[in-house]
C-alpha cells in the first residue's frame, strides 16, 4: 500500500494531475502534525482516532482551528472515548465545552455518542452514509471522519474546497460555477491512494493560501491553476460577520456561563448576573431552551423572574 506521503514509483511518468497532487502533498507534509486531532491513533498507524476526528470536526464548525486546538485537548482529557462521552451528563458536557461557542454542537455531539454506543457498540462507523444518520453530522463531517480516520476515498467539500476547485479547474470564483460541477471536481482531484492526507492538505490550502484574497505566490497548485493563469487576483468578500458585542449570541453565552458556574438559577438571578434587561435575558433563555442547551420552566419561558433555568441532566 502506498504511504501517505510516498511519491510515484521510479520510472513512472506522473500525469499533470498527478504532479499537482504530489506538489500539494509535499507542501502539506510539514503541516501534518499542526493540530492535535491529526495525531495517529497508535504508534505505527497512519490514521487518527475516529472519535477524535469526530470531536474535532464538530468543534471546527464555525470556529477557527487555532481556537479549537486547546479546547479539543481539554475535552478529550475529560472524555477520552465515545463511551465516556455517552455516559456523561449533558451538564458536564456543556461545562467541558466551555466558551467554545455554538453550544448546540455539544448537544448534538453528545447525542451522536449515545447513538454510536447503542447502535455500533462504541465504534464510530466508517461508512459516510451511516455517519450522516448521527445528530449534527452532515455530508461534510461524514466525509471528513470517513476519509481522515479510515482512509475511505471520498472528497471532503466545504466552502474553502469549492473555492479551490472553482479557481484551479474553471479559473473562476465559486459563485460562477454550478455547485455540482465543483463537487465533481473535488471527486476528480481526490487522491484515492491517500485520501486522508489529501483531504487535510486541501483543507489547509483553503484555510491558509487559497483564501478570498488568495496568496498565489505561496500556492503549490499555482502551475496548474486556471485562475492564476488568467491573472485573476480574487475579490473582496461581500460577507459581513454579524456584530458580536451586544448581540443576543453574546448574551446567550453569558447566560450559559452563569449556569456552568451554578445551576439551577432563576430568570431574575440570571438577569442581574448578566446585566441585561429581563425581556432580553428571557429571549436568550428561550433560544437556549429551543436548542436543548438549557431546561427552562414554563414560568421562565413566559419571562417571569421566579422561573427556573438549569443545565440539562
Amino acid at each position: 500500500m502506498i504511504g501517505p506521503f510516498e511519491t510515484v514509483a521510479d520510472g513512472q511518468q506522473p500525469s499533470p494531475r498527478g504532479e499537482a497532487q504530489e506538489a500539494l502533498l509535499r507542501w502539506y507534509r510539514p503541516r501534518r502534525r499542526a493540530y492535535p486531532w491529526r495525531t495517529p491513533a497508535r504508534p505505527g498507524t497512519r490514521f487518527p482516532d475516529a472519535y477524535a476526528v469526530l470531536v474535532s470536526e464538530c468543534m471546527l464548525q464555525q470556529t477557527q482551528a487555532p481556537r479549537v486546538a486547546p479546547m479539543f485537548e481539554a475535552f478529550l482529557q475529560r472524555f477520552p472515548d465515545v463511551g465516556s462521552l455517552a455516559a456523561a451528563s449533558m451538564a458536564d458536557v456543556l461545562r467541558a465545552w466551555g466558551r467554545l461557542g455554538y453550544p448546540r454542537r455539544a448537544v448534538a455531539l453528545h447525542a451522536a455518542a449515545v447513538q454510536i454506543v447503542e447502535r455500533w457498540h462504541g465504534v464510530v462507523p466508517r461508512d459516510p452514509g451511516a455517519l450522516r444518520t448521527l445528530p449534527g453530522v452532515g455530508a461534510y463531517t461524514a466525509a471528513a471522519v470517513a476519509s481522515l480516520a479510515y482512509g475511505v476515498p471520498v472528497a471532503v467539500v466545504d466552502t474553502n474546497v469549492r473555492r479551490i476547485w472553482a479557481r484551479v479547474d474553471h479559473g473562476a470564483e465559486p459563485d460562477e460555477v454550478p455547485a455540482h460541477d465543483l463537487a465533481a471536481a473535488a471527486e476528480r482531484w481526490l487522491d484515492r491512494r491517500r485520501p486522508s492526507a489529501w483531504n487535510q492538505a486541501v483543507m489547509d490550502l483553503g484555510r491558509e493560501v487559497c483564501r478570498t484574497a488568495p496568496r498565489c505566490e505561496a500556492c503549490p497548485m499555482r502551475p496548474w491553476c486556471a485562475f492564476a493563469a488568467a491573472g485573476r487576483t480574487g475579490r473582496p468578500s461581500t460577507l459581513r460577520q454579524a456584530r458580536f458585542e451586544g448581540s443576543l449570541r453574546q448574551l446567550r453565552g453569558a447566560v450559559l456561563a452563569e449556569l456552568r458556574e451554578r445551576s439551577p438559577r432563576t430568570l431574575g438571578g440570571l438577569t442581574r448576573a448578566v446585566g441585561s434587561p429581563e425581556p432580553r435575558a428571557a429571549d436568550a433563555v428561550r433560544g437556549l431552551h429551543r436548542d436543548g442547551v438549557v431546561v427552562a420552566s414554563g414560568a421562565a419561558l413566559e419571562g417571569r423572574a421566579g422561573g427556573r433555568v438549569s443545565l440539562p441532566d
